[in-house]
Formats: C-alpha cells, sequence, structure tokens
C-alpha cells in the first residue's frame, strides 16, 4: 500500500492538479470506480490481515523480540493509513460520486473541486507517510528477526 499511495502521490494527483475543474471532477469520479477491483482489493485487506496475523503472532511467541516492531508498525498503518481511509477519504470519494457534474453549474464544480481536492490530498499524504514509516518499521523488524 505504501507503494501505491507513494505512487498515487506523485502520479494521478499530479496529473489529475492539471486537468480543468469539470474533467478533474469526472476523472477522478472514473478513477474511485475503477480503484475497486479484486487486486486491488486483495492488497487492501491483505495488508491488514497480515500485519494484525504477524502481529499476534509474534505476541504468543514473544522470545523474537520483534513484537514490538510489529505492533508499532500495525498501529501506524491501522492509524494513520486505514483509519484515515475509512474516516476522510472514502466519505471524500462517496461525496465526489454523489456529485452531478450535468446539472452543476461552473462555479459548483470549481466549489466542489476546491472542497474535495484539499482535504483529500492532505488525508492522502497522511496515509502516504504512515503507510511508507509502517513499511520501514517492518523492514527493520525482518532484520531484527534476521539477525536473531
Amino acid at each position: 500500500m505504501a507503494g501505491l499511495f507513494y505512487a498515487w502521490s506523485f502520479s494521478v494527483t499530479t496529473g489529475l492538479s492539471k486537468l480543468s475543474d469539470t474533467n478533474y471532477i469526472e476523472a477522478f469520479q472514473s478513477l474511485n470506480k475503477s480503484i475497486l477491483n479484486p487486486a486491488f482489493a486483495l492488497v487492501f485487506w491483505g495488508s491488514i490481515l497480515s500485519l494484525i496475523l504477524t502481529t499476534i503472532l509474534h505476541f504468543l511467541e514473544p522470545s523474537s523480540g520483534i513484537f514490538w516492531y510489529l505492533l508499532i508498525a500495525t498501529l501506524v498503518y491501522l492509524i494513520g493509513s486505514i483509519a484515515i481511509t475509512f474516516a476522510g477519504n472514502i466519505p471524500l470519494n462517496n461525496s465526489l460520486e454523489n456529485f452531478n457534474l450535468k446539472s452543476s453549474t461552473l462555479e459548483e464544480i470549481k466549489l466542489k473541486r476546491t472542497a474535495f481536492e484539499v482535504p483529500w490530498n492532505k488525508l492522502h499524504l497522511i496515509r502516504t507517510l504512515s503507510s511508507s514509516i509502517s513499511f520501514i518499521i517492518l523492514i527493520i523488524a525482518c532484520n531484527k528477526f534476521h539477525l536473531n
């Protein structure tokens, strides 16, 4: 997910930012629909499940000493990435999905874009940083495990 969020930040949002207000909303509505697919679901839910299960397994087997790294990585990811997604990005996506471009004026479209783009990008930055930090902590945990 860190890779997906990073790539999205430096390619998709950068490209979208150059579009007109109408094209921006139309493109983002399309992207929101297309990302909801089995491949994305596997990575999204799989990362949550694997982090939680791995953390639980190391709690039950604390002799390796990596439990705390895994717990911190899991909490950073669940709070900074998943909670932000569900509390912030998804409601914004749903709001944009329900916005009718065809019946809106150019001023309404401009207002909608601003009300969506600015908070969505801020929340996405938090997700990107959190998932990246979590990934780095997991690398450290793997290194500790390898050395044990």
